[in-house]
């Protein structure tokens, strides 16, 4: 296999890349091998793949490694990735690993990597480490060979995830969910039978080739059919998983989504009524509504970098109860610190129907500020686009934690912060009024691509 190529597919979090061409059951043979070697801790590993046509064959091979180095795996078969940290955490293991490509199209696939505990594998905590053993094609001789198991965790699971809440408290509602052919479509459907939910399904048929429209709510244009639904049947809302289940957007009754950092908000006010008082963590390009809903509930706003390991790694060293982040990842302490898109939308229909509020009330109520969406720039001299926008701002103190944040204490701020792997800088700003961030956006915007005068 050509180490270009293997390199390649070891992205800063997890495995991803084309069938066949670039992620084939060889290398996920190697993979399993080199997991098995690498962990740092002695015990069972977790296996789960998603519903891709060849995940079964690349998760046979990720059993087949491990077995050859000698770990006993626990097989729990077709999950959502959610469901891979629930296995490590609640049964003890030493690791897990995850075979999906989450939202990619159906000509990709990809693993997912924790550890003990559901700790993060990335590229900073062992991800590159096992990426050169593949390369090198040498593993530790073992002993004896691992054995194999199955269990079914579904029960269990579910069980779990309605323990977040008071679920005898739910008012009944009725609500559309599209899981986008993904594998949310086979939980959530378990899931409705312990809700007072009037479920209306889109696309919960299992299918990797996502056949009515990518699995990925990000992307708005995705929603058509879950917005039509909804205002057609006059429902409370819906809910719109990505593919591999682990995130999931909440869309109001007037087919708005409510952003991640809405959710995030919420969810803050909401484990500070839990436990008050307590660190509540999010990422540098969060909205403003999140800090100011933490402060105004007593919390404690502990912010860290971009990404799913500084969250965690973060929310372990300060005992946060939440940690979230714009891109609709949220994370839970008593998941494991691990993200979960269901546990997610499971505490926000609860906060609403609680309430007696509908979602846009909601929608509203935690947005505070106008804002943008993540807006990305291809620049090739980042340092020297983001020194244009420090030079800019004289009397503002940079904040450099991630990229660069300017705060101008007026409700206005920006955060522009360079990808790791791409000629790319990300812009995330919000101000008081739309005209105010329109202003500022536009001044910024033209920094980035040096066209000031």
């Amino acid at each position: 296999m050509d180490a270009s190529i293997v390199s390649a597919i070891f992205k800063a979090y997890d495995v991803r890349g084309k069938v066949g061409t670039e992620l084939n059951p060889e290398v996920a043979g190697r993979i399993g091998k080199a997991f098995a070697d690498w962990l740092p801790d002695e015990g069972q590993v977790a296996v789960g793949r998603d519903m891709r046509a060849d995940s079964l064959e690349l998760a046979n091979e990720l059993i087949g490694g491990l077995l050859a180095q000698g770990r006993d795996v626990v097989d729990i078969g077709e999950v959502t990735s959610d469901m891979i940290y629930y296995a490590v955490g609640s049964l003890k293991l030493a690791g897990g690993v995850m075979v999906t490509a989450s939202h990619n199209p159906g000509i990709y696939n990809g693993i997912k990597f924790c550890g003990k505990d559901a700790r993060a594998v990335g590229a900073e905590s062992g991800l590159f480490d096992i990426r050169d053993m593949v390369i090198a094609n040498k593993f530790t001789p073992a002993s004896n060979s691992g054995s194999l198991s199955q269990k079914e965790i579904d029960e269990g699971w579910i069980d779990h995830v309605l323990s977040f809440i008071k679920s005898d408290k739910l008012k009944p509602i009725k609500i559309a969910v599209d899981t986008g052919n993904g594998m949310a479509g086979k939980i959530f459907a378990e899931l409705e039978p312990f809700l007072p939910f009037e479920v209306t399904e889109l696309y919960f048929e299992l299918d990797g080739t996502f056949p009515n429209h990518e699995a990925n709510p990000m992307k708005f244009e995705t929603l058509t059919e879950l917005i039509k639904t909804i205002k057609s049947n006059k429902l409370f809302g819906g809910i719109a998983f990505d593919g591999d289940g682990d995130r999931a957007f909440l869309v109001d009754e007037t087919g708005t989504v409510l952003a991640g950092g809405v959710m995030c908000a919420l969810m803050s006010e909401y484990f500070l009524s839990e436990y008050p008082g307590s660190n509540i963590v999010y990422d540098a390009r969060n909205s403003h509504s999140v800090l100011d809903v933490i402060k105004k509930s007593g919390g404690k706003p502990v912010i860290t970098r971009v990404g799913h390991s500084y969250i965690k790694q973060t929310m372990r060293e300060v005992d946060a109860p939440f940690g979230g982040e714009a891109s609709g990842h949220f994370y839970f302490r008593d998941n494991w610190y691990a993200d979960s898109g269901l546990i997610g939308a499971m505490i926000g229909l609860y906060v609403a129907t609680i309430s007696g509020k509908s979602l846009s009330a909601i929608r509203e109520e935690y947005t505070l500020y106008a804002a943008i969406p993540e807006t990305n720039f291809l620049v090739e001299d980042k340092d020297g686009a983001i020194k244009r926008i420090e030079e800019a701002f004289p009397d503002t103190k940079p904040d450099n934690l991630d990229g660069i944040t300017l705060d101008f204490g007026d409700g206005s701020w920006l955060n522009v912060r360079p990808s790791n792997t791409e000629s790319i800088l990300r812009l995330n700003a919000e101000a008081n009024s739309q005209p105010e961030l329109d202003k500022l956006v536009t001044k910024v915007t033209d920094l980035i691509k040096n066209t000031n005068n």
